[in-house]
């Protein structure tokens, strides 16, 4: 967006600033906007990362977008729109389904255009839940993080290619460095770990929930006969505290219960993948793009991931990483065992072009700030 007098108003919708890749593009998006001297603000529900919001240089506004609720939808609207008027919002960009429809509905009342970003592959196993995703495809301009969800979003709901663009998400080189990080933020995570100092680490970053494929890594890590293999599952569980327990009694039935950690959430994720022998993705459904590839890849570590979804786009098969089918513990096996082999001068090869490949957080602002630019310039 160029400067002018009067600065643009994006204000960007979603449930809750919580954790997750939507919050982070969404706090990155933030500072995008205000460095091209534009006015960004976010509604949400709250959480930990609204400071984040305020150190970008947006305001954020507290309103109840965490409901599914139909009513409390229509009366968001209402909110919705009575904010756009007050703060003369000049465009809405919505993140996700319900905070969406408010979005959609009080753009539809004030003649506001009206962004969308298709973040996931969203279920569609109930009556009406097509519809409930097809507000997403309702956007001026529909952002795609990967050509996969590209394909999806012209399949399910007819979006011509010229109202989508594929933005893929990003990292900062600056932050996800490993020259960057010090020894001693490596030893404090490994200290939280709880991890012996000759362990090698397989790494699982992502929430604790059933399809990321956590049985799956347990199963491999079983097979591989390694002592020195510890596995960690780094995540929140957001409450599934039954799904943890049957994780631990999984590694107790395959032995390996002592080479378990699940340690939670991590505010540094640079030094938690620096501290990786190998990072695993191994989730049995679909993603929109798998950002946790990418980061550990802009670290320069080994990665494998599930051959389905965005990481197909991310990982180059022998070259930046490995891709084995999802839900296949033998494969991932095999895969962990290549990896865990590698000569350091290959595996320092095989970092800096995983490193090399990646896409960053730079891009994927330009490239979103042009979407702006091209709708309030047609609007206009």
């Amino acid at each position: 967006m160029s400067p002018s007098p009067e600065s643009p108003v994006v204000l960007q919708v979603l449930p809750a600033m919580e954790t997750g890749g939507v919050e982070r593009g969404t706090v990155e998006m933030t500072q995008a906007i205000t460095q091209a001297e534009g006015i960004a603000l976010v509604a949400s529900a709250g959480g930990r990362m609204v400071s984040q919001v305020q150190r970008a240089g947006g305001e954020h506004i507290t309103l109840p977008l965490k409901t599914k609720n139909p009513w409390r939808i229509w009366r968001n609207a209402e909110r919705l729109t009575d904010l756009i008027r007050a703060r003369q919002v000049s465009l809405v960009h919505a993140r996700s389904r319900a905070p969406a429809w408010s979005a959609w509905i009080a753009c539809r009342r004030t003649g506001v255009p009206f962004v969308t970003t298709y973040h996931g592959t969203y279920d569609e196993s109930l009556p009406g839940k097509r519809y409930y995703n097809s507000v997403m495809a309702k956007g001026r301009i529909v952002i795609a993080a990967s050509h996969f969800i590209a394909d999806l979003v012209k399949g399910r709901h007819g979006v011509d290619a010229s109202r989508l663009r594929v933005i893929p998400r990003g990292v900062d080189p600056a932050v996800f460095d490993p020259a960057a990080v010090s020894g001693q933020r490596v030893a404090k995570q490994a200290a939280a770990w709880r991890l012996p100092v000759d362990a090698r680490a397989v790494v699982l970053p992502g929430r604790l929930t059933s399809w990321k494929g956590h049985r799956t890594l347990l199963d491999a890590v079983a097979r591989l006969d390694r002592p020195d293999v510890f596995c960690v599952f780094l995540g929140s569980d957001q409450g599934r505290r039954r799904y943890v327990r049957s994780l631990t009694q999984q590694a107790q039935q395959r032995g390996i219960a002592e080479r378990l950690r699940i340690v939670g959430h991590t505010d540094d994720m640079p030094a938690a993948l620096c501290l990786a022998d190998v990072v695993v993705h191994a989730s049995t459904k679909a993603e929109a793009f798998g950002r946790v590839v990418i980061e550990a890849q802009a670290m320069a570590r080994p990665v494998i991931a599930a051959d389905l979804g965005g990481p197909v786009e991310t990982v180059i098969h022998g070259e930046t990483g490995w891709r084995v089918p999802p839900g296949d513990p033998d494969a991932l096996a095999e895969a962990l065992r290549i990896a865990l082999d590698l000569l350091p001068a290959d595996r320092a090869a095989l970092g800096q072009r995983a490193r090399a490949s990646v896409p960053t957080v730079r891009a994927m602002q330009e490239a979103t700030l042009d979407v702006y630019e091209a709708v309030l310039a047609a609007d206009a």
